[in-house]
């Protein structure tokens, strides 16, 4: 690896990092770059994955605030990330890359009107148990849980913009803070990407060289992410994630 493309995916590092711990999608950043190297595509993958587990690691850091009093939420919602991040992982190795490209920007889309529609959403569920008078799922109930499932499988198979799925599932089926639901979806990052990567090490080629930079990049962009994306407010932080899942789609269609 030369000099300019180890500056290069330095560079993709910390941008992923950054834009991970705000939002999601950092992976639109980095894998375009490691192929731009010359990578092959499922080593770029899996390389890309394991040097992003490290930004993933120091966003949930920067967020431990946040992250405090849902103890018990996060173990139900990692244990729908462990395994659907087994399962998509298996997926990458087992199936062609055709697979999954035409769903991947249907679900980016879904993602970004549902975090669009978030506030009127959660108003319409609101009033719907106010005239009920009971809340029995609390945490999102089943409907979230399939929907963690569903989406740590596609975070595992290849996950770009995995977080703005999730910040759509939870931000309109959980009665809580955008910022807190943030912190959670930074932690679930941490478990997809790193049960994707222990599973990658016995099947997939990594180029060390790559996961190094990217590890040093997004590790200091996940802690700026922390400090950028806390300062914002919940309509900053709304607009941010539906331009960043267009850019997502619009990016996908193209290659």
């Amino acid at each position: 690896m030369e000099l300019w493309e180890a500056l290069a995916v330095l560079a993709a590092g910390i941008a992923a990092g950054t834009i991970n711990t705000v939002v999601g999608s950092g992976t639109l950043i980095t894998f375009p770059v490691l192929l731009a190297i010359g990578l092959p595509p499922i080593t770029a993958n899996v390389s890309n994955s394991l040097g992003l587990v490290f930004g993933n690691i120091s966003g949930a850091y920067g967020y431990r605030r946040e992250l405090r009093g849902q103890r018990r939420r996060l173990l139900r919602f990692g244990t729908m990330a462990l395994i659907g991040s087994l399962t998509g992982a298996a997926l990458l190795i087992l199936l062609p890359p055709e697979a999954f490209d035409t769903i991947v920007p249907v679900l980016i889309g879904l993602g970004v009107v549902l975090v669009a529609l978030q506030p009127r959403l959660a108003r319409a569920v609101r009033r719907h148990r106010e005239q009920h008078g009971t809340d029995t799922h609390p945490d999102g109930g089943p409907l979230l849980l399939v929907g963690l499932l569903l989406t740590s499988v596609y975070g595992g198979y290849f996950g770009a913009a995995m977080g703005v799925l999730y910040l759509a599932l939870m931000g309109m089926l959980l009665h809580d803070d955008l910022q807190r639901i943030n912190a959670a979806k930074n932690l679930l990052a941490v478990v997809v990407n790193s049960v994707a990567v222990l599973f990658f090490l016995f099947v997939a080629d990594f180029d060390w060289t790559a996961v190094l930079l990217i590890a040093v990049g997004s590790t200091l962009g996940g802690l700026l992410g922390a400090t950028v994306g806390r300062r914002l407010p919940p309509t900053v932080l709304r607009i941010v994630i539906i331009v960043v899942g267009l850019a997502a789609i619009v990016r996908l269609l193209l290659t």
